[in-house]
Formats: structure tokens, C-alpha cells, sequence
């Protein structure tokens, strides 16, 4: 009985070792779409008042988890019985982000007039609002990284799969919500500091308070960006000649293999994003009450 008890979990540990292995490979090669996904939930939570920061950041993250809760088996599923589904699922996606990231462009001068008008805003519907978006795009992303995931898996066992999707999906939810909840809050830690005694703590919250703005500024622009980049480069991988011209560019040495696949990505992006926006506003034109 003991020994059998040892075999377990000597088993035991062997798979939790290979799932740790695998599940480090898995972040690897999703940490980029980690960071554009951490710059984009940043910039949606922006703009709500200071008082319902976190319930927001918490309110997006209970979505996010709600995502990968579909996600996770869906693309199980999906892997075994249509793998051809997973590229056509992901550049709708793709499109989606590139969509959104350009009417955000259209549309921002048009707000920040109606701001400065001072208009009427019902604050709930405006928290509602950044959520849903913020959910939205965060099943975008997650999807992405759930099928990279799989694709580093994709030689496992089946119930090595799963664990690494899993930790995955935990890891991504946990690290990019702390992480967003820590940016948000990063004024309000400042103040405390710059009420303490010390001249160093007083300093460096002082400056946290100065700079918190231009942070949030910079993660505005960064989520936007990433919506080209991400949504551009799930569309040019899904169109081969396309796809084999970044990783050509990839390939090569100095500032053009560092830039050049991700300005294609993000040319691509923004040409697609324009399409569908020109194609959206065609629409509202010709059935006035259809909402594009």
C-alpha cells in the first residue's frame, strides 16, 4: 500500500512538473499579448469615478474569468472536432478589435467636445458601459492566448492540456487585474506617501500624484494602439501571403526585423478597422435604426 502510495505520487509530481514546464513555455510566448491586454484594460477603466475604480477593475475581471470559463473548453472542443474554426473565429476577433479601435478614433474628438459642453451624463450607464466594453475586449484577447496556449500544448496528453489552459487562464486573469488595479490606484497610494513623515516618502508620493496622469495618458494611447496591433496581426497571420511577409520581416536583422512586423501588423489593422467603420456607417446611413 505505502508503495503504491509513493508510485502515485512520484506520478504525481512528474505531471505537475511537465505541466509547469509547459505552462512556463505557454507564458513565454503569450507575454505580448499580456501586455497589450493589460494596456487595454488599463485605458477602458479610465474615465470612472476615483470612488468605483475597484468594483470596476472587479466587475471586468468576473467577466474575464466568465470568458476563459467558455473559452477554455470551447477551444478544446473546437481543437478536436473543426480545428480549421479556430483561424476564422480568431480574425472575427481580430476584426472586432480593429473595428472598435478605429471608430475610437473617429469618435474621440466628437466626445471630448461633448465633455467640454458639460453635458448630462448618467454615471451608471457610463460604468456600465466601460465594463461591458472592457469584457468585450478582453474575450478578444483571451481567446488569442487560450489558442497560442493550446498550439505550445498541442502534442500533450489531453488532461495535460487542460491543466496548462487552466493555469494559463488563471495566471492571465489574477496577474493583468492585480496589475490594473495596482495602475489605477497608483494616485491614491501617492497621496498617502506624500502625507508621511519621511522626505523620501513625501517626495515619491509626490511624484506618483504628477505622474499618475501622464501614465494614464500613455496606457490610453498604448490600448488603442494594441487594438491595432493585435487585432492587425490575428487578420495578416490569418491571410497567408500576408502572414509569411511579417514573419519574413521577423526574420530579418536590425530595426526592420524589430519593427517591421509590427508596423505591417499595425497597417493592416488600421486599413481594416477603416473598411469596417466606412462599412458600419454605410449601413446606419441606409437603415437609420440599425446600431452599428
Amino acid at each position: 500500500m505505502a508503495t503504491s502510495l509513493l508510485t502515485l505520487l512520484d506520478d504525481l509530481a512528474s505531471l505537475l512538473d511537465d505541466v509547469a514546464a509547459m505552462t512556463k513555455v505557454a507564458t513565454q510566448k503569450t507575454a505580448g499579448v499580456l501586455g497589450d491586454d493589460l494596456a487595454l484594460n488599463a485605458e477602458q477603466v479610465t474615465g470612472v469615478n476615483p470612488d468605483r475604480e475597484l468594483p470596476v477593475v472587479w466587475a471586468v475581471m468576473k467577466g474575464s474569468a466568465k470568458n476563459k470559463l467558455i473559452l477554455v473548453p470551447a477551444a478544446l472542443a473546437i481543437s478536436a472536432v473543426a480545428h480549421w474554426l479556430i483561424t476564422p473565429i480568431l480574425m472575427l476577433g481580430g476584426a472586432y478589435l480593429c473595428f472598435e479601435g478605429f471608430e475610437k478614433l473617429v469618435h474621440q474628438k466628437a466626445k471630448h467636445d461633448a465633455l467640454a459642453a458639460g453635458p448630462v451624463v448618467d454615471l451608471a450607464a457610463f460604468e456600465q458601459e466601460k465594463i461591458a466594453g472592457a469584457i468585450r475586449t478582453d474575450f478578444v484577447l483571451s481567446a488569442e492566448i487560450v489558442v497560442i496556449t493550446l498550439g505550445t500544448v498541442a502534442d500533450a496528453p489531453f488532461g495535460q492540456q487542460v491543466a496548462v489552459l487552466v493555469a494559463i487562464a488563471v495566471l492571465m486573469t489574477v496577474g493583468v487585474y492585480g496589475l490594473v488595479a495596482g495602475i489605477v490606484k497608483l494616485d491614491d497610494a501617492g497621496l498617502a506617501l506624500s502625507k508621511r513623515a519621511g522626505a523620501a516618502s513625501r517626495a515619491l508620493g509626490m511624484l506618483l500624484v504628477r505622474a499618475t496622469p501622464y501614465l494614464m495618458k500613455a496606457l490610453t494611447i498604448a490600448g488603442t494602439v494594441a487594438m491595432f496591433l493585435v487585432g492587425g496581426g490575428i487578420l495578416a497571420h490569418g491571410l497567408p501571403p500576408v502572414g509569411h511577409l511579417v514573419d519574413a520581416l521577423a526574420a530579418r536583422q536590425g530595426l526592420v526585423g524589430t519593427l517591421g512586423p509590427a508596423a505591417l501588423n499595425g497597417g493592416v489593422g488600421l486599413l481594416a478597422g477603416l473598411v469596417l467603420v466606412g462599412l458600419a456607417a454605410a449601413v446606419r446611413r441606409v437603415r437609420p435604426g440599425v446600431s452599428a
